[in-house]
């Protein structure tokens, strides 16, 4: 199985296929409106309108798995994120990213890179904090809280995993490396 043999389900009505993805960068976030690292979706929108001509498609994925930080329908969450923050990236339909409702793609992209790497003793001591309170992570590889992101290459492999605490800035070069060089540096 690869990430193209999966299909999202899209805001509105119907279905995105992610095979028509293919030769995209991809950039895989769960989101969320009410929480303190909502402000990275400027940076989201930052790198979408650097790197999306160029071959980057952002795919967010409200979740309210986590505090219930992203309480609203998946119309009053979109309305949120382009009027306050103007992205015109994809916003999906809300889902579930760990439990017995996880949404399919992100079970396939646990699999694939089940940790992220936490750098700076900041990063560390937020995310020893935030695995505490949170109350869906119940096994190894399970996603830890909302702005966890995938980075997948052109051909569907998904290279790397970041954590919350990663702004958008801190992906750029990994993004411009795929983007180039069709791998990461």
């Amino acid at each position: 199985m690869t990430i193209y043999d999966l299909k999202v389900k899209k805001r509105k009505t119907g279905e995105l296929d992610l095979a028509d993805l293919k030769g995209k960068v991809l950039l895989i976030v769960n989101t969320a409106t009410g929480c303190g690292f909502t402000p990275q979706y400027e940076g989201l929108e930052k790198l979408y309108e650097l790197y999306h001509d160029k071959g980057l498609e952002i795919l967010d994925f409200p979740c309210n798995q986590f505090a219930d930080q992203a309480p609203g329908s998946d119309d009053e969450i979109h309305e949120f994120c382009t009027l306050k923050y103007k992205t015109k990236f994809d916003q999906l339909a809300k889902i579930d990213v760990n439990g017995e409702n996880e949404s399919p793609l992100f079970t396939f992209l646990k699999e694939k890179q089940p940790a992220e790497e936490v750098t700076g003793i900041k990063n560390k001591a937020a995310m020893a904090a935030i695995s505490k309170i949170s109350k869906t992570t119940k096994k190894p590889g399970d996603i830890r809280w909302n702005f966890t992101k995938f980075l997948v290459d052109k051909e569907g492999n998904v290279v790397k995993r970041y954590a919350p605490t990663d702004k958008p800035a801190a992906i750029s070069k990994d993004i411009v490396a795929l983007i180039k060089n069709g791998k990461l540096d």
